[in-house]
């Protein structure tokens, strides 16, 4: 299922008029009749979200397509993470936030969970260098109590490395899940208003965020599910409020540049009210 096949543009710069060329129309065109073939949208109207969330969905079946272990399309896929994060900040995109490990995924395979956690162990000893040369800040989101100690610490260690880094913040959701992130904020809640720290009467949603894993990130604007599949997965419940959802039949691992300019195109045909008229 193509959820967003009614998308059948793209958006090109256009260096002599310094805008961007709209190089095809939407089938059930736009509201007002905005958009049109060759049209010329101003760099001031293309709007690039400031957070973008991703469900990274499809390694195994990439890898089963091709007759491989599951555990390949893993691999594959945390190299489409990589070169993501770069493209996403040459775009312009301030906050990054990958759904990597959630806490229902323990219930796989030991053998696919084992490789998915070496992974991991890789991707954190790269890390440190790659976060430097890209001047990007890395952030473990969700309980990570639940990982090998060496894992712990290599997750400390390297956020305590870029933590002063001011390039792209890149948000790593390890053993997280939405529901479990509410239910941790709310017993730390409790234990503060338990000791007289916390004042109800004026407690807001700002308040309350602070108790969340992402306190002092942005809600994304921007929801990337590959895959096809259609859903939310336990990810992101309270932030996702107001995100605009895409889904795209690619899988994780074919997932490119094109592609996200793709999804940041749907964000820019989106009415964003807010409740409002």
């Amino acid at each position: 299922m193509q959820v967003c096949s009614f998308l059948r543009f793209g958006l090109m710069w256009d260096f002599s008029k310094k805008g961007w060329r709209i190089s095809a129309v939407s089938e059930k065109g736009t509201k007002g009749g905005a958009l049109q073939e060759g049209a010329i949208m101003s760099r001031e109207n293309y709007v690039i979200p400031q957070h973008i969330a991703i469900i990274l969905d499809g390694n195994g079946r990439w890898a089963k397509k091709r007759m491989m272990p599951r555990t390949y399309g893993h691999a594959q896929g945390s190299k489409t993470v990589e070169k993501i994060c770069e493209d996403a900040y040459r775009m312009g995109i301030q906050y990054l936030t990958v759904y990597a490990f959630s806490t229902e995924n323990w219930r796989r395979p030991q053998e696919e969970i084992d490789t998915l956690m070496n992974l991991l162990r890789d991707y954190m000893k790269d890390c440190i260098k790659t976060s430097k040369k890209n001047n990007m800040r890395v952030r473990i989101i969700g309980d990570i109590s639940r990982l090998d100690q060496d894992l712990q610490e290599s997750i400390k260690r390297l956020e305590e490395a870029s933590k002063d880094n001011t390039g792209l913040r890149f948000q790593v959701a390890l053993n997280y899940g939405g529901r479990d992130e509410l239910l941790r904020a709310a017993k730390r809640l409790a234990g503060d208003y338990a000791a007289g720290r916390v004042d109800l009467g004026t407690f807001g949603e700002d308040d309350f965020e602070n108790y969340l894993d992402t306190a002092g990130i942005p809600s994304p604007e921007l929801l990337i599910r590959t895959s096809g599949e259609v859903r939310l997965s336990n990810y992101m419940l309270w932030q996702l409020a107001y995100a605009e959802l895409y889904f795209t039949d690619v899988l994780w691992p074919d997932f490119d540049k094109k592609e996200l300019q793709k999804a940041i195109e749907y964000y820019n045909r989106r009415d964003r009210r807010f409740g409002g008229v």
